[in-house]
């Protein structure tokens, strides 16, 4: 497997990393010693996972890890893991690729205390840092523990998060484990336009709020209209029931 350190040591130290181009190299890597690496994706919706996935799976394996407690209410973080589900169910039946889900627990304690101290920072400043960490903390663990070969996120493809900062973190958090980050800027190269495109095409729900509580009350979100559509969408609704074939499968 690629290490990005073997990349990132040969650049310029006080150049801005161009994430996209580094991720670039490592897929022409893989193309040109024939490897088709298993990925575990982080993704925090279906929109952000639209054309990741139609990129990444030209060059390797991926499963998408809904590891998002950061979102609230339930029966929005409930939506938008059916919503995830029933993307990747279509994705594989027009494209004929075999993308799997795997969830984390829903533990929306857990991510509060990791940001205790942040509730008042603006979207984008130190708790948006603090939640990529302990988002991509949690895929890099899986990661390491399904043997996957990378570890990754498709959160570089909003124009509203710092792919710079993402990248950051999961450098940082690929040095306490034995696996790979996969650095990406997904929204270049018409990225983020392709996932606008793909929504309307798979007729994908697009939300109207990252997920957090603190951001979503800056933008006064109404949690009890949210709530209520939510619970209305769901109704009847069972991703695993609906979806079985794209269970990701713990004994392989």
């Amino acid at each position: 497997m690629i290490d990005l350190h073997e990349i990132l040591d040969r650049m310029n130290p006080n150049q801005k990393i161009n994430y996209d181009k580094v991720m670039q190299k490592m897929t022409q890597r893989w193309a040109k010693e024939n490897t088709r690496p298993k990925i575990l994706l982080h993704s925090c919706c279906a929109p952000c996972s639209t054309y990741t996935l139609e990129y990444l799976t030209q060059f390797a394996d991926i499963t998408v890890y809904y590891a998002n407690s950061n979102i609230h209410p339930r029966a929005e973080y409930q939506r938008r893991e059916y919503v995830q589900q029933k993307f990747i169910h279509d994705f594989n039946e027009k494209t004929g690729n075999q993308v799997a889900f795997l969830a984390a627990p829903y533990k929306p304690q857990e991510y509060f205390q990791k940001v205790r101290g942040l509730e008042k920072e603006k979207e984008g400043g130190a708790r948006c840092e603090a939640c990529f960490d302990y988002r991509l903390d949690k895929v890099a663990k899986k990661a390491v523990e399904l043997g996957f070969d990378y570890f990754g996120s498709a959160l570089t493809i909003s124009p509203h998060k710092n792919s710079q900062v993402i990248n950051k973190v999961g450098i940082e958090v690929q040095n306490f484990y034995d696996t790979h980050y996969l650095p990406s800027d997904f929204k270049k190269n018409g990225g983020y336009q392709r996932s606008v495109e793909m929504c309307n095409e798979y007729d994908v729900y697009r939300q109207c709020y990252c997920g957090c509580v603190f951001a979503a009350k800056d933008q006064g979100v109404d949690f009890s209209k949210i709530r209520r559509e939510a619970l209305a969408f769901m109704a009847g609704k069972d991703g695993a029931r609906d979806f079985p074939e794209i269970r990701f499968n713990i004994q392989n």
